[in-house]
């Protein structure tokens, strides 16, 4: 193997560094993009039965269709459906909070969302969430939302 020039490690390293940064961006970009369908979806299926009377027999159709459609994607269980839904109808009365919202995981946000139902409290943890890392069962959020 031939020697390295002297400045080597120091590009490598500097390389690394680029590189976990931009992983660490798609990945952000990815979550963004990814809440940012949910919103959709559930601003969508509270339209259709705001509208129309859609109910869970609706919902569970549209996701066996989803299922259908994008066989390997867990994301579309009737269940999932109804937390989209739920993640729209609070968020969308509360302007402040829905930046917040994708700046963490799905997973994260739906423990804030079943865990925290006053808005001051949504957006300590929002932002706690997001600065800290706190991961959905991790001992700070799990542990802090249920003296709540």
């Amino acid at each position: 193997m031939p020697l390295a020039p002297p400045d080597y490690p120091q590009f490598l390293a500097e390389l690394k560094v680029a590189i976990r940064q931009r992983q660490y961006q798609a990945l952000r970009a990815v979550n963004h993009e990814l809440l940012a369908l949910y919103w959709d979806i559930g601003q969508a299926i509270q339209r259709k039965q705001e509208a129309l009377g859609w109910g869970r027999a609706v919902v569970e159709t549209l996701a066996r269709d989803l299922q259908a459609e994008f066989p390997g994607r867990n994301g579309f269980s009737a269940q999932n459906l109804w937390l989209m839904r739920q993640f729209y109808r609070d968020y969308s009365q509360h302007p402040k909070l829905q930046p917040l919202v994708r700046e963490i995981s799905w997973a994260k946000n739906l423990v804030i969302l079943a865990r925290c139902k006053d808005p001051l409290q949504r957006e300590f943890y929002l932002r706690a969430a997001a600065r800290f890392g706190w991961t959905k069962g991790g001992p700070q959020l799990a542990a802090h939302t249920l003296r709540s």
